[in-house]
Formats: C-alpha cells, structure tokens, sequence
C-alpha cells in the first residue's frame, strides 16, 4: 500500500525526530540513571505502546478526513511545522537544566507493571510525537492508493520500530554510564541544545515539503 521510496523517505524523517532527546527519551535515561537497565528498557516498551495509540488515533480520526480534504491536510501540516520549531526553541531556552525535564528521574524503584505504565503515559502524552503523527503521517499516504488509515498504521508501525530501538540504545548507554552523565550536567546540556536545533530544522522542512497533489 506504500511505495518503497515514499517508506524510505518517511523512516529518514522518523530518524531525524526519534535521535532528537526529547520527553520520552528523557523519561527513559532518567529511569536508566535511577533505577539501571531493567527499568529503562520496561519504560521503553511502555513508550512504545503509548506511542502507537497515538498513531490509531490520528490514523482513524483524521485519515478519512485527509483522503479528501487538501485544506485540512495543509492546515495540519502547518500548524504541526509551527509547533515543532516551537518545541525546538522551548529546548534551547530549557537546555540549562536538562534533567529537571526527567520525569521521576530521581524516583525510588518502581515495579515492572507501574514502569511500563508510567512509560506508556509518557508515550501517549509525547507532544512532539503527537505533532510528528498529525502533520507527518497524512504527507506519506496516497490517497490514489485508498485505505489511508491502514497506510498511516503502517506508516507508524515502522516509526515505533525505529524508536525501540534508538530508545533502548539511549537506555543502555545511559545505565552503562550513569556515572559519566551525573558527573557532569553540561554534557546533558549540549544534548538538549543540538535537540532543539533538530526540531526547528525538522519543522522548516514539513512547512516547505510533502505538498499534496
């Protein structure tokens, strides 16, 4: 249902937002520095399926609306721009104290149900994630091909595959070097600050691409 360029270029983009440190990969490097390695990748696999209900939900809620609507598909797409070099800018103003963002960085030991719920809430109230979905999602369809909802669940499929693993990857490095992260807040710092530049260039290229014919 999607075409093989159309899926290359859509997990190209999905990279560009899933290595940028934002809410859930905060969530997930402050569990590791807390709490090691099991409760990091629990928390993963909570943000995972938080995230992917996001997906259905935007997939049924606007994929209808977007097979037949250009105006609603340009409107999505740049309000969603908007607000991404909105986030992007809010990470550079906030990058001085970067583990302040951690949410429950510094909690005691949580069992492996409550982690996985926390990481789930944490997914489904990602305001970037929900942003990419939204103003993302609908640019990659094509409504020639029909089934637009199916093509978005697809479409976000691949994008939680890629965000398993970049957010494990984050998890096991940060249990590995919990020392090396805590010694120093500037280093976490310097990561906020590229973060934000990502998103705001991530934005100025949804507002200028993927126009629907």
């Amino acid at each position: 249902m999607v075409s093989p360029d159309r899926l290359l270029a859509f997990a190209a983009m999905s990279f560009l937002l899933i290595i940028v440190p934002g809410p859930s990969v905060l969530f997930v490097v402050g569990r590791a520095l807390a709490q090691g390695r099991r409760a990091a990748l629990t928390t993963v696999a909570g943000n995972t399926l938080g995230a992917y209900a996001l997906v259905v939900v935007v997939a049924v809620g606007i994929g209808p609306i977007v097979e037949r609507s250009a105006v609603v598909f340009t409107a999505l797409k740049l309000a969603g721009a908007a607000y991404l070099v909105y986030l992007g800018v809010k990470a550079l103003r906030e990058r001085g104290a970067p583990q302040a963002a951690v949410p429950g960085g510094g909690a005691p030991a949580h069992g492996g149900l409550r982690t996985l719920r926390e990481g789930f809430v944490v997914g489904v109230t990602n305001p970037k994630t929900v942003v990419f979905f939204a103003a993302v999602l609908p640019q990659f369809t094509d409504p020639a091909q029909g089934h637009a909802v199916a093509q978005m669940l697809l479409l976000g499929l691949v994008f939680n595959l890629i965000a398993v693993v970049a957010d494990s990857m984050w998890g096991l490095a940060a249990a590995t070097a919990r020392g090396w992260f805590t010694g120093s807040p500037r280093r976490l710092s310097l990561v906020g600050g590229a973060g934000g530049l990502t998103m705001i260039g991530l934005g100025v290229t949804v507002a200028v691409t993927g126009h629907k014919e």
